[in-house]
């Protein structure tokens, strides 16, 4: 079919406009793939009316998605919104040529309401296949809406007898085509009849039809398009004509939408029949628990699989050995076949009563039980698993991961270690590699082909529990890590993504006075950016299988990354990777006279000396320094980085050992500049270096200058370079999928980060706690903004109960200013305080309010734990933290439980959270 597209777009000289074009297709992944679109050049006769025609082959598709972007002289200067695209139906039977007139869709203040988050969750609505018309003559009106409610559907009535005569029984029935998009086809002959009953009339020329847009619900609720009637002059239209106009979208009176959830980790699930560790079969009963309650969000931490020691350290969830593979501890053993030798199947039968019993997980006897379970079922199913059609199809669509991921683990297991260089001639997974694992004949293929089956196990019950919620209208939200693990299996499998010689971490701040090193490898954004992020959009695009909206963990690292040298075990030395360094002319503008030896090396003082270590002094002097001159000492070669000094002291850990061991450290980060990675002559101010001795020893005029330039480093020389970085990543990502943006922007937080934030439409996470204003000491819960998520606190916090006694003053100053109580808190928390304070929460302007299901339990003093301390789930000062809480009552026990359940119920839809 010949179909002509028009688009009113202002440009300037050498620029164009582009129509991209594909046919529809009913995988989302697929249809987010940009690369499959036909571009096609537009012309014009007045640089802002824009044309082309083109033909359609309507035999290969009738559906076809498309999107206008702009091409510039060089390079695309921008591009419609991509989310949701344009769509147009080629269905109309009597139709043998096609015009659409389109608006240009910018990225939209209401992106949420296209999320699946509202689409597929809380707005969910039946499907109703479109159906083909066959008028003589077609108007096409087309329409967004995404205000509907679930249930609502859209319908047209107006001043015509085609249109109804205003008599809503004869309104047209809409068909929602795409997202929040919906169309009408008009019999256009009818238009141009001469109207009677009333109705206005046309003439032979032009049809001026007035109309309105009506929602309807399923319980014949009636909700009406608000302002002025729409009216519009249609130009006569010939036999086979299909005239699609877009118009501008519909607005209904509804009030912003706001929900409650639930955060719990997977891991920490408790039901009757689960193994040691919560799992996809218990996340099922959660959303039991969640949908009984009235909340609508359940939101878990990172799923995918962290096995690179078999040890407990493994236990830490954001240190991923795949972004696409899932962790086998979360296989749920109740959806497989039965073990076919009682013997064997009872004594699995007393250990997982065993080990479901223990407060807490036992993460290495879980893994290992259920690894050996799983290996048994594989023996006895897996040929005919992996012989199917099911498995078969799953193996196309993801063996560019799957099969590096399984040659991965082979090699781990075999060779005892993740460290690359242990691997001896396997440092990189390559071709050869793969077609050796692929091949049935091979001894090692058993061993490959059982990651094969657990990665297409854990995918099928992830995939139902996702179903499951959406099902509920509940929304499944995952946690996208910022970083991967530097032994895991996507450094090994493409390095060139990745920085070895340099460990992401974050700054110090209230949790953590050293600063925090996770350890991961930073990125090679260069590269990634050169590759259109293609790495980072794959990772997402796969969540989008399990979740509907999701997390971005340190969204910070986005803009910039707390780089720490690989040589650091502390986070203090590290330097914001990329940033803008300063030169020694740039530090002596603010009247710091720099002196490059004095502030770049470890200032250390005999009086330095005394004070750290005191009657150890002289140990310290003759085991570990050497002396420089005057009274200036070094530490000798064998001690003068952290990683040497923690590997002098593994294993003493008496507090004279950890004495010395922590003020060596302090030694060395007694400096008041780092040097630019990039470039030694420029150098950035050590963070917090104002509590250093260096800073110390300055003059006082020296500590006013050092100050001056230290608040323009990190509060504004980097603003307008940081928000261009992130926009080079975080628009393309946001556009990736359909998932719901919500980001966690606490820490350090430059003022940039708000302006990408708003222009994307990211969700904010607000806490009362920790303000974004620094003019507050407790944030103000009726200055949130809608588009973000309130909480009290996060997995790497305190509980609410922990908090409450953790600063007696500052919880004194939150009761009598925020709470508006009179006398002394009452200590350890009530209930009833627990409470009240979770009912403001609540009724905060944010759209999302999502509580850790500790801080939901401390409202009944009947079921929480008598010990708040052992509800903690993370402790970010200590990078070795075990992993391994879990809920102290089953699932089933907290859903008979109806007075608590009644409870939650009350405070959701008091604060109008339903």
């Amino acid at each position: 079919m010949n179909v002509k597209f028009n688009i009113q777009y202002c440009t300037v000289y050498g620029e164009e406009v582009l129509l991209n074009i594909a046919p529809t297709v009913a995988d989302e992944e697929s249809a987010q793939d940009l690369s499959q679109y036909q571009v096609i050049a537009m012309s014009t006769h007045n640089g802002k009316t824009w044309s082309v025609e083109t033909q359609l082959d309507t035999k290969k598709a009738t559906r076809y998605d498309y999107f206008y972007s702009v091409r510039g002289v060089r390079s695309i200067k921008c591009s419609e919104w991509k989310t949701v695209t344009h769509r147009i139906e080629l269905n109309a039977t009597e139709a043998k040529r096609c015009e659409v007139t389109d608006r240009w869709i910018d990225f939209p203040g209401d992106t949420y309401l296209y999320s699946s988050a509202f689409t597929d969750c809380v707005n969910r609505r039946a499907h109703i296949p479109t159906q083909p018309t066959s008028y003589a003559s077609t108007l096409r009106l087309v329409v967004r809406a995404p205000q509907l409610r679930s249930g609502m559907r859209l319908h047209l009535v107006g001043a015509q007898k085609a249109l109804g005569c205003w008599d809503l029984s004869k309104a047209l029935p809409m068909t929602e085509h795409n997202y929040n998009e919906w169309y009408v086809d008009i019999d256009a002959s009818l238009l141009f009849a001469a109207q009677k009953h009333g109705c206005k009339k046309a003439d032979d020329e032009v049809a001026e039809i007035e109309f309105k847009f009506v929602a309807i619900g399923d319980k014949n609720e009636v909700e009406w398009e608000t302002g002025n009637n729409r009216t519009l002059t249609v130009e006569p239209l010939n036999k086979g004509d299909l005239r699609i106009l877009a118009l501008d979208q519909a607005f209904f009176a509804l009030y912003n939408q706001k929900v409650a959830g639930t955060l719990i980790p997977v891991f920490s699930l408790r039901s009757e029949g689960s193994f040691g560790v919560g799992d996809f079969g218990d996340l099922k009963l959660m959303i039991d628990w969640v949908a009984k309650t009235h909340q609508r969000v359940l939101q878990v931490l990172p799923i995918n699989d962290s096995t690179s020691t078999h040890t407990w350290t493994d236990s830490y969830p954001y240190s991923c050995i795949s972004i696409y593979a899932l962790h086998p501890q979360y296989c749920d053993l109740r959806q497989l076949p039965a073990i076919k030798d009682k013997l064997e199947a009872d004594r699995f039968e007393m250990l997982r009563e065993e080990l479901n019993a223990l407060p807490q997980i036992d993460y290495e006897r879980v893994n290992n039980a259920k690894i050996k379970y799983l290996k048994t079922i594989f023996a006895q199913e897996g040929k005919e698993v992996l012989a199917s059609a099911e498995f078969k199809a799953f193996f196309l669509h993801t063996e560019h991961w799957l099969v590096p991921y399984a040659q991965y683990c082979y090699l781990r297991d075999k060779n005892g270690t993740c460290e690359f260089a242990k691997w001896k001639g396997h440092t990189q997974w390559n071709e050869a590699d793969r077609a050796s694992l692929s091949n049935p004949k091979n001894k090692a293929f058993e061993e490959v082909s059982f990651f094969y089956y657990l990665q297409f196990v854990l995918d099928r019950q992830m995939r139902g529990a996702h179903e499951y919620a959406r099902a509920r209208g509940v929304i499944l939200k995952g946690d996208i890590p910022i970083g991967v693990n530097r032994n895991g299996c996507d450094v090994w499998h493409e390095p060139e993504y990745f920085h070895l010689d340099s460990q992401a971490g974050a700054p110090p701040d209230a949790f953590s006075v050293n600063g925090q090193n996770w350890g991961l490898p930073t990125y090679n954004w260069d590269r990634m950016v050169a590759d259109e992020c293609k790495w980072w959009v794959h990772r997402f695009r796969n969540m989008q299988q399990y979740f509907d909206a999701y997390r971005i963990d340190h969204v910070l690292g986005f803009f910039r990354i707390w780089a720490i040298p690989i040589d650091c075990v502390h986070g203090l030395l590290g330097q914001f990777q990329p940033a803008i360094a300063m030169s020694r002319e740039e530090i002596q503008s603010y009247g710091l006279n720099f002196q490059e030896d004095l502030f770049t090396k470890p200032f250390i003082a005999d009086w330095v000396i005394n004070r750290v270590f005191k009657e150890h002094a002289e140990e310290v002097k003759e085991k570990y320094l050497q002396h420089e001159h005057d009274d200036i000492f070094s530490l000798k070669p064998e001690f003068d980085t952290e990683r040497k000094i923690e590997a002098a002291f593994a294993g003493k850990t008496t507090d004279k050992d950890i004495w010395l061991r922590d003020g060596l450290y302090a030694m060395v980060e007694d400096v008041l500049f780092v040097r630019d990675r990039q470039n030694p002559n420029m150098f950035h101010p050590r963070i917090t270096a104002q509590l250093n001795f260096m800073y110390e020893a300055l003059w006082q005029n020296d500590k006013d200058a050092f100050n001056r330039l230290y608040n323009d480093y990190y509060y504004r020389r980097n603003n307008d370079f940081w928000y261009h970085e992130a926009m080079k990543k975080l628009p393309r990502l946001s556009q990736a999928t359909r998932m719901l943006i919500c980001a966690e922007d606490l820490g350090m937080v430059p003022d940039c980060v708000q302006w990408v934030m708003n222009e994307l439409r990211i969700l904010s996470l607000e806490l009362q706690s920790m303000p974004k204003d620094p003019s507050v000491e407790f944030g103000h819960l009726s200055r949130n903004p809608y588009r973000s998520v309130c909480t009290l606190s996060t997995h790497d916090m305190p509980t609410l109960r922990q908090w409450w006694d953790e600063d007696y003053d500052r919880t004194q100053k939150y009761y009598n200013t925020m709470l508006y109580r009179g006398g002394a808190a009452p200590h350890p928390l009530p209930g009833w305080l627990a409470r009240d304070i979770v009912s403001r929460q609540l009724t905060s302007p944010s759209m999302l309010c999502v509580l850790s299901l500790q801080d939901w339990f401390a409202i009944d003093e009947r079921i929480r734990l008598a010990d708040a301390n052992a509800e903690r789930i993370n402790i970010p000062a200590n990078p070795k933290h075990y992993w391994r809480y879990r809920m102290h009552m089953t699932i089933e026990q907290l859903l008979a439980d109806r007075d608590y359940n009644d409870q939650v119920k009350e405070l959701v839809d008091e604060a109008g959270r339903k």
